[in-house]
Protein backbone atom coordinates (compact mmCIF):
# COMPACT_ATOMS: atom_id res chain seq x y z
CA UNK A 1 0.00 0.00 0.00
CA UNK A 2 0.81 3.69 -0.79
CA UNK A 3 -1.43 5.63 1.75
CA UNK A 4 -2.72 4.48 4.90
CA UNK A 5 -5.32 7.61 5.60
CA UNK A 6 -6.22 10.28 3.56
CA UNK A 7 -7.56 13.38 5.56
CA UNK A 8 -8.46 17.56 4.55
CA UNK A 9 -6.46 20.28 6.62
CA UNK A 10 -8.99 23.29 6.06
CA UNK A 11 -8.72 26.27 8.25
CA UNK A 12 -12.40 28.15 8.12
CA UNK A 13 -15.37 27.02 6.26
CA UNK A 14 -18.77 27.32 5.57
CA UNK A 15 -20.42 23.83 6.03
CA UNK A 16 -23.48 24.86 4.57
CA UNK A 17 -21.94 25.32 0.79
CA UNK A 18 -20.62 22.69 -1.26
CA UNK A 19 -18.45 20.92 -0.72
CA UNK A 20 -18.00 21.32 2.54
CA UNK A 21 -21.96 20.81 2.31
CA UNK A 22 -21.43 16.92 1.93
CA UNK A 23 -21.51 14.61 4.76
CA UNK A 24 -18.42 12.21 3.10
CA UNK A 25 -16.33 15.84 2.55
CA UNK A 26 -16.91 16.49 5.97
CA UNK A 27 -15.88 13.12 7.48
CA UNK A 28 -12.29 13.64 5.43
CA UNK A 29 -12.20 17.12 7.94
CA UNK A 30 -13.27 15.33 10.85
CA UNK A 31 -11.58 12.01 10.98
CA UNK A 32 -10.11 11.35 7.97
CA UNK A 33 -10.04 7.82 5.78
CA UNK A 34 -7.98 5.22 6.61
CA UNK A 35 -7.11 2.73 3.94
CA UNK A 36 -6.76 -1.11 5.60
CA UNK A 37 -6.68 -3.08 2.23
CA UNK A 38 -4.75 -2.06 -1.42
CA UNK A 39 -8.18 -1.84 -3.17
CA UNK A 40 -10.72 0.30 -1.55
CA UNK A 41 -14.35 0.63 -3.53
CA UNK A 42 -15.94 3.38 -2.80
CA UNK A 43 -20.21 3.16 -3.51
CA UNK A 44 -23.53 5.75 -2.93
CA UNK A 45 -26.13 6.81 -4.97
CA UNK A 46 -25.71 9.65 -7.41
CA UNK A 47 -25.16 13.01 -5.22
CA UNK A 48 -23.56 10.74 -2.43
CA UNK A 49 -19.78 12.53 -2.74
CA UNK A 50 -18.49 9.38 -4.11
CA UNK A 51 -16.75 11.32 -7.24
CA UNK A 52 -15.65 14.37 -5.57
CA UNK A 53 -14.30 12.20 -2.61
CA UNK A 54 -12.11 10.41 -5.52
CA UNK A 55 -11.20 13.42 -7.77
CA UNK A 56 -9.77 14.95 -4.26
CA UNK A 57 -7.70 12.01 -3.71
CA UNK A 58 -6.58 11.77 -7.01
CA UNK A 59 -6.01 15.59 -7.31
CA UNK A 60 -4.15 15.68 -3.40
CA UNK A 61 -2.16 12.57 -4.62
CA UNK A 62 -0.73 14.94 -8.12
CA UNK A 63 -2.92 13.29 -10.44
CA UNK A 64 -4.46 14.86 -12.99
CA UNK A 65 -7.96 16.04 -12.02
CA UNK A 66 -9.52 15.80 -15.31
CA UNK A 67 -8.07 12.30 -15.71
CA UNK A 68 -4.24 10.77 -16.37
CA UNK A 69 -0.95 10.84 -14.90
CA UNK A 70 1.38 13.27 -12.67
CA UNK A 71 2.95 14.38 -15.46
CA UNK A 72 0.17 15.68 -16.65
CA UNK A 73 -1.11 17.73 -13.98
CA UNK A 74 -2.99 20.76 -14.48
CA UNK A 75 -2.48 20.18 -18.29
CA UNK A 76 -6.17 20.42 -18.97
CA UNK A 77 -8.25 22.90 -18.85
CA UNK A 78 -10.05 21.92 -15.80
CA UNK A 79 -9.34 24.14 -12.77
CA UNK A 80 -8.13 23.08 -9.46
CA UNK A 81 -11.08 21.77 -7.13
CA UNK A 82 -12.08 23.27 -3.78
CA UNK A 83 -10.87 20.30 -1.88
CA UNK A 84 -8.64 18.51 -3.87
CA UNK A 85 -5.45 21.28 -2.82
CA UNK A 86 -6.04 20.13 0.72
CA UNK A 87 -5.73 16.84 0.84
CA UNK A 88 -3.35 15.33 3.33
CA UNK A 89 -1.84 11.82 3.47
CA UNK A 90 -0.24 9.55 5.93
CA UNK A 91 2.07 7.45 4.26
CA UNK A 92 2.02 3.22 4.17
CA UNK A 93 5.69 2.25 4.72
CA UNK A 94 6.15 1.47 1.37
CA UNK A 95 4.74 4.55 0.41
CA UNK A 96 6.69 7.14 2.30
CA UNK A 97 10.03 7.40 -0.44
CA UNK A 98 6.85 8.07 -2.96
CA UNK A 99 4.92 10.72 -0.90
CA UNK A 100 7.73 12.47 0.57
CA UNK A 101 8.91 13.43 -3.29
CA UNK A 102 6.38 14.93 -5.53
CA UNK A 103 8.47 13.93 -8.88
CA UNK A 104 8.16 10.49 -7.43
CA UNK A 105 4.68 10.08 -7.25
CA UNK A 106 3.00 7.07 -9.68
CA UNK A 107 -0.72 6.66 -10.22
CA UNK A 108 -3.34 7.80 -12.95
CA UNK A 109 -6.38 9.01 -12.59
CA UNK A 110 -9.25 7.04 -14.55
CA UNK A 111 -12.48 8.91 -14.52
CA UNK A 112 -15.39 8.01 -17.05
CA UNK A 113 -16.16 11.18 -18.91
CA UNK A 114 -12.66 12.14 -19.58
CA UNK A 115 -10.91 8.48 -19.96
CA UNK A 116 -10.74 8.88 -24.10
CA UNK A 117 -9.07 12.36 -24.01
CA UNK A 118 -7.30 11.94 -21.43
CA UNK A 119 -5.80 8.89 -22.59
CA UNK A 120 -5.23 10.36 -26.01
CA UNK A 121 -2.89 13.19 -24.67
CA UNK A 122 -1.17 9.88 -23.18
CA UNK A 123 -0.55 8.43 -26.37
CA UNK A 124 -2.77 5.57 -26.34
CA UNK A 125 -4.74 7.04 -29.53
CA UNK A 126 -8.37 5.73 -28.31
CA UNK A 127 -9.95 6.72 -31.63
CA UNK A 128 -8.70 3.56 -32.63
CA UNK A 129 -10.21 1.49 -30.23
CA UNK A 130 -14.26 1.16 -28.80
CA UNK A 131 -15.23 2.99 -25.65
CA UNK A 132 -14.41 -0.07 -23.44
CA UNK A 133 -11.19 -1.06 -25.85
CA UNK A 134 -9.89 2.40 -24.67
CA UNK A 135 -10.29 1.88 -20.75
CA UNK A 136 -8.60 -1.49 -20.70
CA UNK A 137 -5.86 0.20 -23.05
CA UNK A 138 -5.08 2.23 -19.80
CA UNK A 139 -5.10 -0.74 -17.90
CA UNK A 140 -2.81 -2.77 -20.14
CA UNK A 141 0.26 0.25 -20.74
CA UNK A 142 -0.73 2.76 -18.07
CA UNK A 143 -1.58 0.72 -14.27
CA UNK A 144 1.53 -0.88 -14.50
CA UNK A 145 4.17 0.42 -11.41
CA UNK A 146 3.69 0.77 -7.98
CA UNK A 147 1.22 4.07 -7.33
CA UNK A 148 -1.70 5.39 -6.24
CA UNK A 149 -4.46 4.22 -8.82
CA UNK A 150 -8.07 6.42 -8.86
CA UNK A 151 -10.63 5.17 -10.95
CA UNK A 152 -13.99 7.23 -11.08
CA UNK A 153 -16.71 4.93 -12.12
CA UNK A 154 -14.71 2.53 -14.90
CA UNK A 155 -17.59 0.38 -15.41
CA UNK A 156 -19.24 2.59 -17.61
CA UNK A 157 -17.62 1.92 -20.58
CA UNK A 158 -16.91 -2.22 -19.69
CA UNK A 159 -19.13 -5.13 -20.75
CA UNK A 160 -19.10 -7.54 -17.98
CA UNK A 161 -15.99 -9.92 -19.59
CA UNK A 162 -14.68 -6.70 -19.38
CA UNK A 163 -15.14 -6.08 -16.10
CA UNK A 164 -13.75 -9.36 -15.07
CA UNK A 165 -10.49 -8.60 -16.80
CA UNK A 166 -10.26 -5.25 -15.26
CA UNK A 167 -10.35 -7.26 -12.01
CA UNK A 168 -7.76 -9.00 -13.01
CA UNK A 169 -5.99 -6.34 -13.49
CA UNK A 170 -6.05 -4.61 -10.55
CA UNK A 171 -4.85 -7.50 -9.04
CA UNK A 172 -1.85 -7.81 -10.72
CA UNK A 173 -1.38 -4.17 -10.46
CA UNK A 174 -1.33 -4.73 -6.09
CA UNK A 175 0.10 -8.34 -6.14
CA UNK A 176 3.09 -5.24 -7.65
CA UNK A 177 2.81 -2.99 -5.03
CA UNK A 178 0.40 -0.76 -6.26
CA UNK A 179 -2.54 0.76 -4.22
CA UNK A 180 -6.43 1.35 -5.92
CA UNK A 181 -9.27 3.46 -5.18
CA UNK A 182 -12.21 3.24 -6.93
CA UNK A 183 -15.68 4.69 -7.26
CA UNK A 184 -17.81 2.47 -9.00
CA UNK A 185 -22.05 1.33 -8.73
CA UNK A 186 -21.03 -2.00 -9.67
CA UNK A 187 -21.92 -5.08 -7.50
CA UNK A 188 -19.24 -6.98 -10.19
CA UNK A 189 -16.30 -5.09 -8.88
CA UNK A 190 -17.13 -4.67 -5.18
CA UNK A 191 -17.12 -8.47 -4.91
CA UNK A 192 -13.32 -8.10 -5.22
CA UNK A 193 -11.46 -11.14 -2.69
CA UNK A 194 -9.97 -8.98 0.13
CA UNK A 195 -10.83 -5.30 -1.31
CA UNK A 196 -12.29 -2.77 1.38
CA UNK A 197 -16.19 -1.45 0.69
CA UNK A 198 -16.70 1.60 2.08
CA UNK A 199 -20.00 3.50 1.79
CA UNK A 200 -20.69 7.34 1.15
CA UNK A 201 -24.14 8.93 1.82
CA UNK A 202 -26.11 11.29 4.13
CA UNK A 203 -24.19 9.29 7.22
CA UNK A 204 -21.18 10.23 6.06
CA UNK A 205 -17.97 6.98 5.36
CA UNK A 206 -18.80 4.01 6.77
CA UNK A 207 -17.24 0.59 5.94
CA UNK A 208 -19.40 -2.01 4.88
CA UNK A 209 -19.41 -5.94 3.65
CA UNK A 210 -20.29 -6.15 -0.17
CA UNK A 211 -23.19 -8.76 0.77
CA UNK A 212 -24.47 -5.75 2.60
CA UNK A 213 -24.81 -3.32 0.11
CA UNK A 214 -28.09 -1.76 -0.87
CA UNK A 215 -26.66 -2.08 -4.74
CA UNK A 216 -26.11 -5.75 -4.45
CA UNK A 217 -29.45 -6.58 -2.65
CA UNK A 218 -31.41 -4.10 -5.57
CA UNK A 219 -29.47 -6.11 -8.29
CA UNK A 220 -30.00 -9.20 -6.76
CA UNK A 221 -33.98 -8.56 -6.71
CA UNK A 222 -34.40 -6.98 -9.95
CA UNK A 223 -32.65 -9.80 -11.46
CA UNK A 224 -35.11 -12.22 -9.83
CA UNK A 225 -38.05 -10.18 -10.45
CA UNK A 226 -37.47 -7.22 -12.69
CA UNK A 227 -41.55 -6.55 -12.80
CA UNK A 228 -41.58 -5.55 -8.94
CA UNK A 229 -39.13 -2.81 -9.91
CA UNK A 230 -40.23 -1.59 -13.25
CA UNK A 231 -43.62 -1.61 -12.59
CA UNK A 232 -43.20 1.64 -10.56
CA UNK A 233 -41.63 3.34 -13.74
CA UNK A 234 -43.30 2.22 -16.81
CA UNK A 235 -46.49 3.19 -17.69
Amino acid sequence: MIIERAYAHVGAYDAGEWPWSVPSVRALLDGGLRFTAPVTFVVGENGSGKSTLVEALAEGFGLDPWGGSHEWRYASPRAKSVLGEHIRFDAAPRGRRMLASWSARQGFFLRAETALDALGREGLAPDERSHGEGFLAAFRHKFLRPGLYVMDEPEAALSFSSCLELLGHIDQLTRAGAQVVCATHSPLLTALPGADVVEVGDHGIRRTAWQDLALVDHWRRYLADPTAYLRHVLE
